[in-house]
């Protein structure tokens, strides 16, 4: 059983590899997340987390019960690596028109274009946006035209990639 101790520290991707191996045979990941997401030690948040990203997208699907709790965790935390990380799992989950919220479309659309931000999290929001926008015209136009409007040259590669990607998928599907 892992135990918050063992998940405080520095970890290497082949603990993170580890934590999935004994979740996955020992504990259903519903439960493990549940258990660390918000623990107080950002440490044993994000080694937890970070171990839940070795995870297939079959086997995430368990989380899809706490889909608005990770929502909440990424809008709350004050760590980048644990921001980053639950964004990682949202983004591998389904998301529906139901899940659409306000303050986590709106957090997406700040972050995607926050300067401040680290690249992986602008990219991810900026994937999530494209995602819960594609629901309503009207939000995707908003979207194309924040996307339309950013300085690309201003930005990091994996941001510029993410923007060059969803632009293509738009022109492709005949949204611009």
């Amino acid at each position: 059983m892992i135990t918050r101790e063992r998940l405080k520290g520095a970890y290497s991707e082949g603990e993170a590899q580890a934590i999935y191996g004994e979740v996955k045979a020992s504990m259903s990941f519903l439960s493990f997340v549940q258990q660390f997401m918000y623990d107080e030690d950002y440490q044993v948040a994000r080694n937890a987390l970070w171990g839940m990203t070795k995870a297939s997208d079959e086997e995430l699907s368990q989380l899809q019960p706490i889909l608005h709790e990770l929502m909440d965790l990424a809008l709350s935390s004050t760590n980048s690596s644990v921001r980053r990380l639950s964004l990682n799992l949202i983004i591998r989950l389904k998301l529906t028109e139901d899940d659409l919220r306000t303050d986590f479309l709106n957090f997406c659309l700040d972050h995607l274009v926050d300067m401040e931000e680290y690249p992986g999290i602008q990219s991810l929001c900026m994937k999530l946006a494209y995602r819960l926008c594609g629901f309503y015209p009207e939000l995707l136009d908003e979207f194309i035209r924040t996307l339309e409007g950013m300085e690309v040259s201003y930005y990091k590669p994996a941001v510029k990639c993410a923007r060059k990607n969803i632009m293509k998928n738009l022109q492709k599907n005949k949204k611009l």
